[in-house]
């Protein structure tokens, strides 16, 4: 199983207060929303309480992870590399294929700490997998711009 080396110690909530873009009244009130609803991640917490936007999740993640944002909305995927992952799989793990390389596949996805989705992308590829950080919603609108998804 792969484990990610953090690029700092400091949690996703403690970056965000010191980005300045939420405050630590905002990252309580976000802790326990999310305790009453287990499974739940602490991003997707602050997007849906909308402290946070996805964006700032998807940078801050970036910051903590060392993981490379990428906006895709100005992004151009070859059709060869969108079929190179199905596009089930794709919504599943809400990630999305975007260059590829003799064996190495880049993917795109909203949480790029989902060990088993790039376990599976390997599988079904037989590719090695290399992470950009996106947003849910830029995903989403890729997979479906791709796979003409009106």
């Amino acid at each position: 199983m792969k484990h990610f080396k953090k690029a700092t110690n400091k949690h996703l909530g403690e970056l965000l207060v010191e980005r300045g873009v939420i405050n630590h009244e905002q990252l309580n009130i976000s802790i326990e929303h999310q305790g009453k609803n287990p499974g739940n991640l602490l991003g997707e917490v602050l997007v849906e309480l909308k402290f946070a936007t996805e964006k700032d999740i998807a940078q801050a993640l970036t910051c903590q992870y060392g993981f490379p944002y990428l906006p895709l909305s100005s992004y151009e995927i070859d059709a060869e590399v969108i079929r190179s992952v199905p596009q089930n799989v794709c919504r599943q793990f809400c990630l999305v294929p975007i260059d590829k390389i003799g064996k190495s596949l880049t993917v795109a996805m909203s949480n790029p700490l989902n060990v088993q989705a790039l376990e599976d992308v390997e599988l079904i590829t037989g590719c090695k997998v290399q992470v950009f950080v996106s947003t849910a919603s830029d995903v989403k609108q890729s997979i479906d711009k791709y796979h003409k998804i009106p």
